[in-house]
């Protein structure tokens, strides 16, 4: 119960970092212009690389000892992206919304991301609670939740057109199975830590996708080109930083 506990503590922080990130969209005054729509759109797309970067692939490298996994991951992760971005058109003819496709292909891939962030953390905040150690569980959420605000962001600004209230859960709710997951994994530590690599390296591939098949192309622009350095730098700083 005690593991349960922290661990529920830890991620529940990580979500809020999150929630707190997509609640940046109700600073928005008015309808976005497009130069900022694309600014936001390069922004996200610079935020996932350097995620896929730092915080999935080289995790998932140093974790296996192996490029196999990460390898491995990323055909999995962009192939099961693939395969939904196929599926998705038959399911829009029922949706007028234009925009319908990205915003479930954005979603999908930060959700992805997300799942293995929560079971590390959760896994941490269990060790902490049974062996002791807390303050390494403790900066390991602060760091992934600090590292959350910025793709809270990244999944809500985008999607500003659709309203700051719908932007705003969308962007929350792509966090929510961070303690779901890191509750789960609690029950089931024995085989959770031989798949992490292979999560996290999957989610990278979903992320990847997601950036070159959808958002690049719709960024391209210099408010674009800005947006994608500037989300790209600041996750990598987070990442390398918070570690």
């Amino acid at each position: 119960m005690k593991a349960l506990i922290w661990a529920g503590m830890g991620t529940g922080f990580t979500f809020a970092m999150t929630a707190l990130g997509a609640a940046m969209v109700f600073f928005l005054a008015g309808e976005p212009k497009p130069r900022f729509q694309k600014a936001m759109l390069g922004f996200a797309a610079g935020v996932m690389t350097a995620a896929s970067v730092w915080s999935l692939l080289l995790p998932a490298i140093e974790q296996s000892g192996s490029w196999v996994p990460a390898a491995a991951g990323i055909l999995a992760g962009t192939a099961f992206l693939a395969s939904l971005d196929a599926l998705l058109p038959c399911i829009q003819r029922e949706n007028q919304d234009p925009s319908w496709r990205q915003t479930a292909l954005l979603i999908s891939a930060i959700t992805l991301h997300n799942i293995p962030e929560g079971m590390a953390v959760g896994l941490a905040c269990a060790l902490a609670a049974r062996e002791g150690g807390g303050a390494g569980a403790a900066a390991l959420a602060v760091g992934i939740g600090i590292q959350n605000f910025p793709e809270g962001a990244a999944v809500s600004l985008p999607l500003r057109r659709e309203g700051r209230l719908r932007a705003f859960w969308k962007g929350t709710l792509s966090g929510a199975v961070e303690p779901l997951f890191g509750l789960l994994v609690v029950g089931a530590a024995a085989w959770a830590g031989a798949l992490m690599p292979w999560l996290l390296s999957f989610a990278a591939g979903a992320m990847l996708y997601v950036v070159v098949e959808e958002l690049i192309p719709q960024a391209h622009s210099s408010a674009g080109t800005c947006g994608y350095l500037g989300g790209f730098l600041v996750m990598m700083v987070l990442d390398v930083a918070l570690g």
